[in-house]
């Protein structure tokens, strides 16, 4: 049995090996990320479940040793007969993408996207679910800590390996509910949208839509476009947070004044000193510049949504209600069936609608769809509320 962190690449082919036979893996990772773009992997943690030729195993890979080579786990994470188990996957498959050329690992399982869907609660965390499925309770006192630091502590080590251990009970007991109530399916539509490298990757074309403006000129979110993509490409060249180049709000400023000169700049805010004069002065008038003069055809139009009509709104209130009720129904938290705005493109266009697609159909569209032809009705009774065919 390897030692329960692994620094030498030897020890990690080992691992890997003892899970070929394997249905599948617990992953987990500790990372830090305060003072650069990309997070910066400091342990990977891997568990395995007991098999007929080894044993139930818990392990914390230091990517920092100078010993190690972590190739060998291309292999394991993109073999097909092995689901890669996470819990909230999303920042974890960000990191295999850095580790794997741009590759998501596959196939994988997200035990929070799983836990919604068979009851759990909304989002729940990693916690939260060990106490309900695995009746523990975890120490988080080194949630916070330094990972980067050597050497790790013991209960540095607990910490994460306990991550990837109760993760095998939870993934099993999932599964087992997810069969049980035929909605495996359900949580496979929901990871292949998750396992979209374009939901996982930072697009810089589209970090304009995450900054706050108080403006829906076309011009102005066109400049807020082509800014926010030039300080999304510096935070990558230089692998350091967006904020620590130009914050948000400087940049939704620039968008609004869009200065034309370096006199202008002077006119902004919070704007580094080093952007007001030379060369980097010069990079943001051109790139504001470069914005005005492009083909106006091509600017962001407002992102605000079309106005919900107010005779809709009563309506809308039922759709609401119906979604309570199917998800109390289905003991699933509503969120993940539908959103408000989910329930007013179904007024609007109910054949283009999320909730008319695929399993969302099935348990709540269909019964939208039989409320707003007038064929289904709530009905209070005995102090609740019941559905009744028409």
């Amino acid at each position: 049995m390897p030692d329960r962190v692994i620094t030498r690449s030897q020890d990690l082919d080992d691992f890997c090996r003892q899970c070929k036979d394997t249905p599948y893996i617990t992953v987990d990772t500790e990372f830090l990320r305060e003072k650069t773009y990309y997070p910066k992997l400091c342990l990977i943690q891997l568990g395995k479940p007991k098999t007929d030729s080894s044993p139930a195993l818990a392990i914390a890979v230091d990517p920092l040793s100078d010993d190690i080579n972590l190739n060998c786990l291309e292999d394991l994470f993109f073999d097909p007969n092995v689901v890669k188990v996470f819990h909230a996957a999303r920042q974890d498959l960000e990191i295999m993408m850095q580790l794997f050329d741009g590759r998501v690992p596959a196939p994988i399982f997200d035990t929070q996207i799983a836990a919604m869907v068979t009851g759990h609660g909304d989002q729940v965390g990693y916690q939260s679910l060990v106490k309900q499925i695995c009746n523990i309770e975890l120490d988080k006192t080194n949630q916070y800590t330094n990972w980067s630091k050597r050497p790790l502590s013991k209960d540095q080590i607990d910490y994460a390996i306990a991550d990837v251990t109760h993760l095998r009970e939870i993934y099993e007991a999932l599964v087992k509910q997810l069969d049980q109530s035929g909605r495996t399916f359900w949580v496979q539509e929901e990871l292949n949208n998750l396992c979209d490298p374009d939901t996982i990757q930072q697009d810089p074309h589209t970090a304009w839509t995450r900054i706050k403006v108080r403006s829906d000129k076309p011009k102005v979110l066109n400049v807020l476009k082509e800014l926010a993509a030039w300080r999304e490409k510096e935070a990558m060249a230089q692998d350091k947070p967006k904020h620590f180049i130009i914050r948000d709000e400087v940049i939704a400023e620039l968008a609004k004044q869009s200065p034309k000169n370096d006199k202008a700049l002077d006119n902004i805010r919070g704007l580094p000193e080093k952007f007001r004069k030379g060369e980097r002065a010069k990079d943001l008038i051109a790139t504001i510049r470069s914005a005005l003069e492009s083909d106006k055809s091509t600017w962001p139009k407002p992102m605000k949504r079309p106005h919900f009509p107010q005779e809709l709104v009563p309506a809308l209130e039922m759709l609401k209600m119906l979604l309570k009720i199917k998800a109390a129904e289905h003991s699933m938290v509503s969120r993940i069936i539908a959103h408000s705005d989910d329930l007013e493109d179904f007024l609007a266009a109910p054949d283009k609608a999320k909730i008319m697609q695929g399993w969302r159909k099935d348990i709540f569209g269909q019964y939208a769809e039989k409320m707003l032809n007038g064929d289904l009705a709530l009905k209070l009774s005995n102090k609740k509320i019941i559905l009744q065919n028409i």
